[in-house]
Formats: C-alpha cells, sequence, structure tokens
C-alpha cells in the first residue's frame, strides 16, 4: 500500500499579528510573511537552504493567513500526494467533497483541499519538482 505524508500544516488567525507573536513566545518558531502574499511561513524546524525542505525527518513547517473562508475555518494538514487531480476524483468517489480545486503556489507545486466524510478540511500538496 502507497503511503502518503503529512508535509504541511496552516493555522488561520483572527489576528495574524497576534497569532504570531503568540507562536514565536511559546514555541520559538521563526514567522515570516511569504513576499507578494497575504500568507506566512511557519518555520518549526530547520531547513535545508536551497531547497527550504525540513533537514530533520518527518519534521513539517507550515503556514498562517488571516481566518477567511472555508478552507481555513480551523487548522488544517496537508498531505503531499502524486496527483492532486487523481487524489480529488478518489476522494470525491469515497464520500468527501472538492472545497477548492488545484491552485499553483508560485513555482513550487500545486494545492487543493477537500472535506472528509466527517466534515474535515484537509489539504493537498503536488510539488512542481515531480512535473
Amino acid at each position: 500500500m502507497h503511503h502518503t505524508r503529512v508535509v504541511h500544516f496552516e493555522i488561520p488567525a483572527d489576528n495574524v499579528e497576534r497569532a504570531k507573536t503568540f507562536y514565536k513566545q511559546v514555541f520559538g518558531w521563526d514567522i515570516s510573511q511569504y513576499p507578494g502574499m497575504e500568507y506566512h511561513m511557519v518555520n518549526t524546524t530547520e531547513v535545508d537552504q536551497k531547497t527550504q525542505m525540513p533537514t530533520k525527518p518527518g519534521a513539517i513547517n507550515g503556514g498562517m493567513a488571516k481566518r477567511n473562508n472555508d478552507t481555513n475555518k480551523t487548522t488544517v494538514i496537508t498531505v503531499d500526494v502524486p496527483d492532486i487531480d487523481a487524489a480529488l476524483k478518489s476522494i470525491e468517489k469515497l464520500g468527501g467533497k472538492t472545497v477548492q480545486k488545484k491552485q499553483p503556489v508560485a513555482d513550487m507545486g500545486f494545492t487543493a483541499y477537500f472535506k472528509d466524510t466527517e466534515g474535515n478540511v484537509v489539504g493537498l500538496w503536488q510539488s512542481a519538482r515531480r512535473m
């Protein structure tokens, strides 16, 4: 059986500056705004400077954005998949629902969101490096 892995998390915030201060002080995370976007990168672990991927096996980093729609009402985990379109097709066949279709994220890859059979919103990630 092919196992996918959780590669990212997203924390929504009503007040992003307040949330950034909270997480920086509580956990010591580095949080910085992504250039040109209303999105903040949350580094919980060291990253490789070339790939920006965590250097420790099993560690993940995440993001933070203003709470404003169906995809970020609560904290969301993101799962790495080889093909978002195929994953969404399978999700719909098994009773899930697409919340946000495949969208590009700069030149890094693609993202989409779905609701599982229990109403949880989960993110999907497809890296551009595989294409």
